[in-house]
């Protein structure tokens, strides 16, 4: 069976095993990886043979009290929302699909908006039941196999699978995103925008990355609080603060071809996007879907950059040298002329966990780019620059990076390679993405 994670790139052929509970992954013939929705952009869920996680899906324990959830990996954002929102609960941090199931989040350790304020998924996960290589289930906490809890928060699935995960989820009062939108005419003023506002909880931007000279940088910044029912007295949101969105979705029914992916269409774009919004700035309420999963809208939006797929590349730079890495990074992708529908500014604040985890304390930026024969050179070129900077590439969006550029950008990954050899020493959990980067030496 034909199998591709989100960016459509690379495809391979392998089975894919549906996990019940029993099984013994250990059993199977060759090399396996732990698989949940395949929403990470690159080759980290696929591999000789994967394990899909998706058939274990309950919810098995809540405290109104506490907020503690216990929870089946194969449990979605999207399964959490429609379930707790109406009850007076939101997850603690979420990416920008609900499209993902608990262990795949757990594998990426995703963060969302709020990662300056309030952390990635392992700040608020306090344990998860974990299915290793030799077949054994052991638990893991802060204090029960720790470094196995550490290593797999972010840890792409590779030292195991996970079956449950216990986290905190956050309290609101209403459905509603209380959004503050603001216009920056260049990178400088949404810099000094993001320090100006970084007291509030969610803050994101989109920024044309095609604009050049004063206008480089161009963005809109939103930032955003869940609303409060004081907030939203006397409105007509009132009467049922809880709400769901409703559930609708514009199918993309068929890959676009790969010519209307160009310079002038994305130029284009960008133009009315920054433009849409006449004012300075905007206040107002909106529905947690639209600020949170803009692009949940339109199903197998994937579909727009084509056959021959896109990958997202996706850095981090230290705070110390954002304004200077970011501004000449987006020097090279305008002269070079790969501009991006997406690309998307936030900041992360500081973050201890996770061996391999992605995020440290700086400014992060991710970029959709249409798979083309001078991409990926072009990307290469970009990794040094990072690497020269201090920072550091995703894996969840990875599908091209080098070894040699994750070695010199993570410096836990030593301790990272010594556990799997201990836990897994025949090394049976691999993915393309493993071997293409040289993790098991």
């Amino acid at each position: 069976m034909s199998h591709s994670n989100w960016g459509n790139y690379p495809l391979t052929e392998a089975p894919e095993h549906r996990f019940q509970p029993g099984m013994n992954p250990s059993e199977l013939n060759g090399h396996w990886i732990p698989r949940g929705m395949g929403r990470c952009y690159g080759d980290s869920s696929l591999g000789e043979s994967m394990v899909s996680i998706l058939p274990q899906n309950r919810f098995l324990a809540f405290d109104e009290q506490t907020g503690i959830l216990k929870a089946e990996a194969g449990v979605t954002y999207a399964d959490l929302l429609e379930t707790f929102v109406p009850r007076g609960w939101f997850p603690p941090v979420t990416p920008g699909t609900k499209f993902v199931s608990l262990g795949g989040a757990i594998a990426s350790d995703v963060h969302g908006k709020n990662h300056h304020k309030e952390g990635s998924l392992s700040s608020h996960t306090l344990s998860f039941e974990l299915l290793l290589a030799d077949g054994r289930i052991v638990n893991c906490s802060r204090e029960e196999n720790a470094k196995l809890f550490d290593a797999t928060l972010g840890g792409m699935g590779l030292t195991g699978m996970v079956l449950t995960v216990t986290l905190k989820m956050k309290p609101i009062e209403t459905s509603l995103i209380k959004l503050h939108s603001i216009k920056a005419r260049n990178l400088d003023e949404l810099m000094d925008l993001f320090e100006q506002y970084n007291h509030v909880t969610y803050s994101v931007a989109w920024i044309d990355c095609l604009s050049k000279g004063n206008k480089m940088g161009r963005s809109h910044l939103t930032i955003g609080e869940h609303a409060s029912l004081e907030d939203i007295a006397g409105t007509k949101h009132a009467k049922n603060p809880l709400k769901l969105p409703p559930k609708t979705a514009i199918p993309i029914p068929i890959y676009f071809p790969n010519f209307a992916l160009n310079q002038l269409t994305i130029k284009t774009f960008n133009f009315l996007y920054y433009n849409r919004q006449f004012k300075k700035e905007v206040k107002t309420f909106v529905p947690y879907e639209g600020y949170f999963y803009p692009l949940d809208k339109l199903l197998n939006w994937n579909r727009i950059y084509g056959k021959r797929g896109f990958t997202q590349y996706q850095f981090v730079i230290p705070p110390e040298k954002g304004r200077e890495g970011m501004r000449e990074i987006m020097k090279r992708i305008a002269k070079q002329g790969l501009g991006s529908f997406l690309a998307v500014l936030k900041t992360f604040g500081a973050q201890e966990e996770g061996m391999i985890a992605f995020p440290e304390k700086g400014y992060t930026l991710a970029l959709d780019f249409p798979i083309t024969k001078k991409l990926f050179p072009f990307l290469d070129e970009l990794d040094e620059l990072v690497a020269s900077y201090g920072g550091r590439i995703y894996l969840t969006k990875d599908v091209r990076m080098k070894p040699e550029m994750l070695q010199k950008t993570y410096p836990r990954l030593p301790e990272f390679k010594a556990l799997l050899k201990e836990i897994d020493p025949e090394q049976r959990i691999r993915s393309m993405q493993s071997e293409r980067l040289q993790i098991h030496g």
